[in-house]
């Protein structure tokens, strides 16, 4: 059981660079031949219209992207550093660390523009002072860039994309229609070291005029999870997979569109005599709200022509084959995730795949949406100390003394705080950065949950405690998950946790859990519940019914990875009353006001999708995702959960 505590987990609305996809890649361009930028002149780009709050979007200007859906345009510069805005409940209380709600990379141009609704969503300034990454050296506009060899040649090269592509045809703007504006996107891809590698130009529609119902009808795209990318990863260490990376250059000017658009000629590579003609898209642009879900199907009848079964549970993981022939892809918008038994099924779908697109091989996998990935014969690892070491730098605490814990032991904190209010948006900022590296980091799901809960109004209360977050995280750079090699251990362990009434404003408690395939840490969530529990029991009641629905999605995704049907997971619970609860309807009194939902707990240990246990506290694993725990107890569950500094990689108990 546990006392006290909070919520976190991560539903983070990624908010990446809007256009860029690929770190190895973008390609080229296109435009029919005969459209190459005439030396000195200078096309301006197409006026914006002022931008009502921050910004008219513009190089490389985040922006928060939509849960489950994906649409301006695909970022892949996998050494950015990507700052979240946070969602939150509308009591502003609920943080999901690990159940990212489907976190995407791009965003609608019209949501960039129009107002952030508080508190639906924390309010952020889209201004180039917010960027975790300073944009320095990078072009705002065509005018800005045409000057420059380096971006020349890179917006020749994206041009020459667009024409191998056949994505236009010149045209004459029918009655009744209007042309969408084009704009140049430029950025300046580094290494993890910091230095430039690629100067990289993306044109860009501006989406944002379109009406849907008109101009589009769908614009959704499934993207992995992270807990999936996760799973395949854990999977893939355990029985000694290689994992390879694959990148789709230009990825969404490969969507096939089915209505009829019509754009303006880009600045720069307008056609002399022609400057009155408009271009016709025949296949999809960056921007275009309809792009996303264009390149998805794209992708997807591609993948199923290649033998490939799209999972019932997880519409961004595919398998062909099973057993000693099974291969294994995972998709991020254009970016590919592939392992699998044989090393040659590997290859010749990687060469079916270069037949097909403009890819970028990658090899092992080592950096995925700013995720360190080491892969060796013991295991895989997985950290984002890059990413760390930035969020310590934005909070000016480079020199700090570290801490020994993420959270001082019972700290409790108000929203009614009387302390001097801080700067709400550099609250944000920090606290939306933290979320992200929860996704390697369990040990900070908890604390981060905690201060997220006073976005709206923080104070120095709260600022002090975020700095303490951030002198723990200044001490424990190199921490992460380890993975070890351990075959035949695919089978589900989880444990489920509870404070009880640990928020001092609402009184509600705290859940947290945690799955652990074989030995490998896959899910965790730290979360306030949504009632108010009468008891210590009716906490840990309603925390494990939140567990077994995580549980029965974990099993049934496993079972479409491997070929199987999905086997019962054990769920370790440190409540007997509340064992009692599932297992009988036992205890009327105390149970008759409990909402029916909560009850489905009762139904997966009838059917024996769920076999639920009890445990000593001392064992409870998830203990530390319900409350701030002291030095010796935090540092002892946070080795046996399996975050070890990378360079030790040594086993967990459980």
């Amino acid at each position: 059981m546990a006392d006290d505590g909070s919520t976190s987990t991560i539903n983070d609305f990624v908010v990446e660079y809007v256009y860029f996809e690929g770190a190895g890649g973008a390609s080229s361009s296109p435009s029919p031949s005969s459209l190459a930028p005439a030396p000195g002149t200078s096309s301006a780009p197409a006026s914006t219209p002022p931008p009502p709050a921050p910004a008219t979007p513009r190089s490389p200007t985040p922006a928060p992207t939509s849960p489950g859906s994906a649409s301006a345009a695909s970022v892949h510069d996998e050494q950015r550093i990507v700052e979240f805005a946070t969602p939150l409940s509308n009591d502003g209380d609920r943080v999901d660390a690990c159940h990212d709600g489907e976190p995407l990379r791009y965003r609608t141009m019209d949501n960039i523009l129009g107002e952030q609704p508080v508190p639906g969503m924390a309010q952020h300034d889209f201004d180039a002072e917010l960027h975790l990454a300073h944009d320095d050296g990078e072009p705002r506009s065509f005018a800005e860039a045409e000057g420059d060899a380096a971006w020349r040649a890179a917006m020749q090269q994206e041009m020459d994309a667009v024409e191998r592509n056949r994505t236009w045809e010149l045209a004459d703007l029918p009655a009744g229609h209007r042309a969408i504006t084009l704009k140049w996107v430029f950025k300046l891809k580094k290494d993890e070291a910091g230095v430039v590698v690629k100067h990289k130009a993306r044109l860009v529609a501006r989406g944002f005029v379109q009406q849907e119902g008109v101009d589009f009808d769908d614009a959704f795209a499934p993207v992995a999870r992270m807990e999936s990318i996760r799973v395949l990863l854990a999977l893939a260490a355990q029985e000694g997979w290689r994992v390879y990376h694959m990148d789709v250059k230009s990825a969404f000017l490969n969507g096939d569109l089915k209505e009829e658009v019509y754009v303006r000629q880009p600045p720069g590579f307008v056609i002399p005599g022609k400057e009155n003609k408009v271009l016709r898209l025949r296949k999809a642009l960056y921007g275009l709200r309809q792009a996303p879900r264009a390149w998805n199907d794209k992708l997807d009848s591609t993948l199923r022509q290649m033998g490939f079964h799209q999972s019932a549970h997880e519409a961004a993981v595919y398998r062909r084959g099973k057993g000693d022939n099974a291969l294994l892809v995972g998709v991020y918008v254009d970016d590919l995730v592939i392992t699998g038994t044989k090393e040659v099924e590997v290859e010749a779908f990687k060469t079916k795949m270069k037949a097909t697109f403009q890819m970028s091989d990658l090899g092992l996998l080592s950096f995925y949406l700013g995720i360190e990935v080491h892969q060796d014969s013991s295991g895989t690892s997985l950290r984002q100390t890059a990413y760390a070491k930035r969020i310590v730098e934005l909070g000016g605490l480079t020199d700090c003394n570290p801490a020994y814990t993420p959270m001082e032991e019972r700290l409790k904190l108000s929203r009614d705080s009387t302390a001097e209010e801080v700067d709400a948006t550099q609250y944000r900022r920090i606290v939306g950065s933290l979320r992200y590296l929860v996704h390697t980091r369990p040990d900070l799901a908890f604390a981060v949950g905690y201060v997220s809960r006073f976005m709206q109004r923080p104070t120095t209360e709260h600022q002090q405690a975020v700095k303490r977050i951030l002198r723990y995280v200044a001490g424990t750079f190199d921490y992460g998950l380890y993975y070890p090699r351990c075959p035949d251990a695919a089978h589900f362990i989880g444990y489920s946790d509870s404070d009880h009434a640990g928020d001092i404003d609402t009184s509600k408690s705290t859940s947290g859990t945690l799955f652990f395939l074989g030995k490998c840490l896959i899910s965790w969530q730290s979360v306030k519940q949504q009632v108010v529990a009468m008891s210590s029991c009716e906490a840990e009641y309603i925390a494990a019914t939140s567990a077994s629905t995580q549980a029965l999605w974990l099993a049934r995704l496993l079972g479409d990875l491997l070929g199987r049907d999905a086997e019962a997971v054990e769920l370790r619970v440190d409540s007997k009353s509340a064992l009692a609860l599932a297992k009988n309807p036992v205890f009327h009194e105390r149970s008759k006001h409990i909402r029916v939902k909560y009850h489905f707990i009762r139904s997966c240990l009838d059917e024996g999708s769920v076999k639920a246990s009890y445990i000593n506290t001392q064992d409870q694993l998830a203990d530390f995702l319900t409350k701030s725990l002291g030095r010796i107890k935090f540092q002892e569950l946070r080795a046996r959960i399996g975050m070890v500094q990378i360079s030790q990689k040594a086993p967990h108990k459980t």
